[in-house]
């Protein structure tokens, strides 16, 4: 009777570990094979079956130096499936300045690496400050140091030196996301944009959105070229 049971429940075991190591089908009975390596990995029934899909060591290794892509995200590293993260490199070129975006599907957590970077970040509305205008948080960040913006909060970044600098960011999501503040908003129609800021702008005229930017940003990229004997570029 023992003999039985022993031989039981080994069968059971090896049965489990046949179902959890066996490949990913679709819930269609498709070829799981025509979909993404992404999309196979969110399919599976199993954490342990993602282990079958990531066969080679070198699957969980993402080079920043080597790769086109700066953002390590579950769609250019897949092996991040399951995780709840990503994270992304940025670098700086003298007296640049980041285009003003957000996040709408996770905070971001911004360190310095070299360098130094101003940031401003604009948090959701009703957050106001002591004379009752829209808060803009400013920071000034060397090596070492950090920030964090909120998901969905609007935030920008600057270099204000004569030399590169370079900045981590990580995301508690492994697809972030990013939106263009200022070229997803002048993508509306004319007559939205004009009720929105008073007449019809556009885009690449820069002299008149000019005064939509954050000033403070602006004074900061226009010293940085002053003091590093850098030109601003022909529009």
């Amino acid at each position: 009777m023992v003999n039985k049971t022993v031989t039981l429940v080994s069968s059971v075991i090896l049965a489990l570990s046949s179902m959890t190591s066996a490949a990913p089908q679709r819930r269609d009975n498709g070829p799981a094979s025509a979909l993404s390596l992404t999309a196979q990995l969110q399919l599976v029934d199993t954490a342990v079956q993602r282990y079958s899909l990531l066969p080679n060591d070198k699957n969980f290794t993402y080079s920043f130096e080597h790769s086109e892509a700066l953002f390590a995200n579950r769609q250019t590293f897949p092996a991040l499936v399951g995780t709840g993260g990503s994270m992304a490199i940025a670098e700086f070129p003298p007296c640049s300045i980041g285009f003003l975006h957000l996040h709408p599907r996770a905070a971001e957590l911004f360190v310095v690496v070299s360098g130094h970077v101003h940031t401003e970040m604009v948090p959701e509305a009703g957050v106001v400050d002591a004379s009752g205008k829209q808060r803009v948080i400013r920071t000034e960040l060397g090596p070492k140091q950090m920030t964090f913006f909120p998901m969905g909060s609007f935030h920008t970044q600057v270099n204000p030196e004569c030399e590169p600098a370079m900045a981590v960011g990580s995301f508690p999501s492994e697809d972030s996301g990013a939106s263009a503040v200022v070229g997803q908003t002048f993508a509306l129609s004319d007559n939205i944009i004009e009720s929105a800021f008073g007449q019809s702008i556009q885009g690449q005229d820069i002299d008149k959105v000019r005064h939509a930017l954050p000033q403070g940003m602006v004074t900061k990229v226009e010293s940085c070229l002053a003091k590093c004997g850098l030109k601003k570029r022909a529009l």
